[in-house]
Formats: C-alpha cells, structure tokens, sequence
C-alpha cells in the first residue's frame, strides 16, 4: 500500500458520540465511553473509526453547528480525553476520521458573530449575506430542515443564508479568507494525529452566481435548495484547492457527503489520481423512495423497490471501477436503520435479514461503512407520538407538513417518521440487557432508548456464535484475506430480478458470486455455481443449492 492508498484496504465503523457509551453517568454519551469500547470494535474487524462532531456547539442539529472547531463539546470530555482516545485507538492500530463540517458553522461561532455585527469588520465576508428584495427574502429557496433559507438581522439590514437550520449559516467559501480559516482548523487536528475526514455536505460549499431562485413543487411555498446549491461552479476548484495545501502535506483518508451527485460527478471530485477527495457519499440509493409529491420530499413509507436498488448500486460499481473508489453503506446517523427499511425487521426474519444486507453490501468493491448497532441487526425504533422525537429535522418536518401546510394527516406524517427520521439511528446503543442497555447509569439517557433493546443487544451476541455480530466479523475478515472482495471488478446479473440480488466479481483468473434473496419467501435461481466452488460464508447452516430460503445469502468462490 503506497501512501494515501490505505483507504481501499479500510473497513469503517461509524460512531455517533451521543449515543455510543456514558462514562460519567450524566446520559449523554463521551470520549471515555468510546475509549472503553475499542476492544469492541477490534473483535469486529474494523480498522478506522469515523467520528461524528465532537466539537463545542450548542447542539441546535445534534453537533452539526459547531462554536468552536478548536475545543471539544464539554458533556464529551476534554482535549485530553481525546488526546487519550487517539493515543489508545492508534496503539490498537485504528485510525481515525474526525467530522469536517465547514459548509456552515454555528451562529455562535465567534466568526458570524461579529460577522452579523455589521458591514465593514473582518468577518463581514464570512458568510452569505444579501439585501431585501421587494422588502422580503433575497430568493425562493426553501431549507433542508423547512421554512426559508434566509433570516433577516436587523444589526446588517441584511439576510443571511442558511440551508440547514437558521442556527447554522452557510460560510462564504468565495471569499479566500474564509478558506484559509478552514484549512488552518484542518491542520490543527491533523497535526494532533487524526487520520483525515469525512466532510459533511461538501458539494453544498460553491453556491450559484447571483443566487437565481428555484422551482416551488405544488403545494409547497419554497423551492428546495437542495438542487440549487449542490455542485457549484467552483466546487472542483475548492476541493482541488484544499487538496493542494493541505490533503496532499499528509497521509489522509477523505470521504465527502455530496447528495445530488451521479458517478460522474464522483469521478470529477474523487479520481483516484490523488487530486481531490478519496471517495464521496452519494445518496441514491438512500433516495429511492422518496414520496411521489415534491412538496414531501424524503417523506414516504413505501418499501425500496428492489431493482432501483440494484440498479442505482450496480452503476455505480461500474461507473467507478478503475476512475473512483466507491463507499459502501445502508445506513448512518442521518438514514434508518438498515434491516428496518431494505429488509425484514420481524423478529423471525430479523437475523438472517441483517446477516443478507451485510453480505450484499461487503462483498461490493468499495469501502464499507458500519454505523453503530448495525453489526448487531439493531432495528427502526417505531416510535408511534412526535413528542416521542427529538431531531430538528423531523420535528419541523411534523410542523409545516401537517400543522402548517395540511399535506398529510398526523397518521400518516407519523407513519413517514417511524420509517425514515434519522432518530430511528440515534437511539442509545445497545450493549446489555440492564436498564438501559448498560449505555448509562443515569436516571436517564438524553434520549429514549429502542424498547428491542433486552432482545437485540452486544452482550447477547458476543455468546451466539451464529449472532449478526460474528456474521459481520466474518465478512470483514474475508475482505481482508482476498483481493478479489476489494478489487474486483463488477458483473450485473439478471437486473430486472424483483426478488434477488445477485452479482459476479472478477479478479485475475477468479470469480465471486453474491447471491442475496431479498423476500420472506422461498425462491429458486441457477447460476451455474461449478460443483467444486468454495462457499464463502452463507447465513444459513446448510447450502441448498438453487433452493434460497427467506433472506438467504451466500457467496461462491471458483
């Protein structure tokens, strides 16, 4: 492996900090949590961690609004604790990502602060602000977390641009100060060690010139900025730009969340050349079901159709192979959980469920990304109130879809959130079956706990050698002894199979076929295994040949 390149041999765990392990009995979980659950994480097999924001941020998007890149949230620890957790993760031989979110800050960041101050101070041009149109907003643009992009300061006589939440402001990257501002905090961590990042919403960092309003769905009173201001003009040169002064001076791994984006686009801000990012996040396969109606967005309970799937996975894999480096995942801390929304989360179909996605994913070429609880099988809360939910995004969701715009009934509205909200992910970890689920000693953690957790948790799976857990360490151990699961090229097989999801890799002389039945149901398919073909891993105790059982998965080698 030559410098740079250690990315293509990494299996990621992802680790949402809240939620991981309490250490101190406050319910919130920290850095000492997650120190004391390494050895964890290296009986799995991953070898980097990647690490959401640690940062000081008054939390208004769960540390996605960060006050201070430079100091560490206080309810997580101290920069000793992370000075500490570094040290214990690199003596285990685990990298680490640390969250690079520098599209927008924290409107309590010290920068917008004096930003919003006035015209003329130093960080006057540090963000997006534009004059009243007509006495209103500047353009029709709509935020990803509802209502307008804009809020107006009565300090500027100005709006400022927001595409998140109105606590997070977007960073002018036009101006070349606010770009050397983010590689001097990118350098500050990579100076204390840290393995490189993974860079939220990346391609929403070169905005459109003049800003031109969007269209409005029916329905709704914005246009979506999404679609406006992913993938700006000047994004490849950015990306280019902060490769150059800073990516290039160290051994790093980069993956950049870019929505909004098709292979193509991977290959310009991810060539394998070395001159941009590693790989990115691409978010097709997580958008396939989106409502049918705009003006609802992500907002949907409809089942993924499997032939979208497999055809958004399967172009990719061939529109990357040799130009870009795929990343691999079902979900993380902004998508539900896996097993809940691609396959079957009954109790008697749960298992073999989760084994069958992590089979389908892992042996795809790539790098693939475990959230946390998924090497477990862990499931969709299926929460039934919206008192019962704490993210911004579905509570205002709930607001301007059922109390403001009257679009669906609250039923309905909650029937959308126990399928997609990104809550369904954070939920507290589950590691026992004690009250609650040996994540805290707290009268109680900050957030419910899912109430599977005395049936679906670590301690219980760590004594099953047929559990989720062992199923996923041997996935990542077969990756690691063959280069035909890292390297090899993809062959699509019968693409319009609505009930299974196979395929071939081919590397030198070998082929690898992933044979993955994604029903309740008994099923059978014939393809044209050689007798004497070595089975990988299957999650069933016997092989049936073309018979598949429900949720069966398994994978040859000849």
């Amino acid at each position: 492996m030559s410098k740079n390149d250690w990315f293509k041999d990494s299996v990621v765990y992802q680790i949402y900090p809240m939620s991981f392990q309490d250490s101190n009995g406050d319910g919130i979980g920290d850095l000492k949590g997650i120190e004391s659950r390494l050895d964890y994480i290296k009986k799995l097999g991953a070898n980097t961690i990647w690490l959401n924001p640690i940062y000081k941020s008054p939390n208004k998007d769960n540390g996605y609004d960060i006050a201070d890149y430079e100091a560490i949230q206080p309810a997580y620890g101290t920069m000793d604790d992370f000075d500490s957790l570094l040290s214990a993760m690199h003596e285990k031989g685990i990298k680490l990502l640390m969250d690079l979110v520098v599209n927008h800050t924290s409107d309590q960041h010290e920068w917008f602060q004096e930003s919003k101050k006035s015209r003329d101070n130093k960080y006057s041009d540090f963000y997006i602000w534009r004059d009243p149109v007509d006495g209103h907003e500047p353009n029709n643009w709509g935020s990803n977390f509802s209502g307008s992009v804009w809020t107006f300061v009565p300090e500027r006589g100005q709006y400022y641009l927001h595409c998140f939440a109105e606590g997070q402001p977007d960073l002018n990257w036009a101006n070349p100060e606010v770009r050397e501002a983010v590689f001097d905090l990118m350098r500050f961590w990579l100076d204390k060690g840290v393995d490189g990042f993974r860079m939220d919403v990346i391609n929403y960092i070169s905005k459109p010139e003049g800003l031109p309003d969007g269209t409005v769905p029916k329905g709704s009173e914005f246009a979506p900025c999404e679609p406006m201001t992913t993938n700006g003009p000047h994004l490849l040169e950015y990306l280019n730009e902060m490769n150059d002064k800073v990516l290039s001076k160290y051994d790093v791994m980069t993956v950049g969340e870019m929505p909004s984006t098709n292979p193509e686009d991977a290959v310009r801000y991810a060539n394998l050349d070395g001159s941009g990012l590693n790989m990115i996040f691409q978010f097709e396969h997580v958008s396939l079901s989106f409502s049918a109606d705009k003006a609802l967005g992500k907002w949907n309970d409809a089942p993924v159709k499997l032939t979208e799937l497999k055809h958004s996975l399967s172009r990719w894999q061939e529109g990357l192979d040799g130009k870009s480096w795929n990343s691999l995942y079902w979900n993380n801390h902004d998508q539900p959980r896996a097993v809940s929304r691609f396959a079957n989360d009954e109790p008697e179909f749960r298992v073999r469920a989760a084994k069958m996605l992590g089979t389908t994913l892992h042996m795809l070429q790539g790098t693939p990304y475990v959230y946390e609880g998924e090497e477990l099988g862990m499931t969709n809360a299926h929460f039934t109130s919206i008192d019962q939910y704490e993210d911004i995004e579905s509570v205002n969701a709930y607001k301007q879809l059922v109390d403001q715009e009257h679009l669906v009934s609250a039923d309905k509205m909650l029937s959308f959130l126990a399928s997609r909200s990104r809550d369904n992910a954070r939920t507290p970890m589950q590691w026992d079956n004690s009250k609650y689920a040996g994540f805290t000693d707290a009268a109680r953690p900050w957030y419910r706990l899912n109430a599977n957790y005395p049936e679906i948790n670590a301690a219980d799976e760590l004594v099953d050698s047929d559990s989720v857990f062992y199923y996923y360490q041997k996935l990542i151990q077969l990756r690691k002894d063959n280069d035909i699961i890292r390297y090899g090229s993809f062959e699509k097989l019968d693409p319009e199979d609505d009930e299974v999801f196979a395929y071939k890799r081919h590397y030198n002389d070998l082929t690898l076929v992933s044979i993955n039945n994604f029903t309740a149901e008994d099923v059978s398919r014939d393809y044209q295994v050689p007798a004497d073909a070595q089975l990988l891993i299957g999650n069933y105790a016997d092989d049936q040949g073309s018979d598949l059982r429900p949720y069966e998965s398994k994978v040859y080698l000849f």
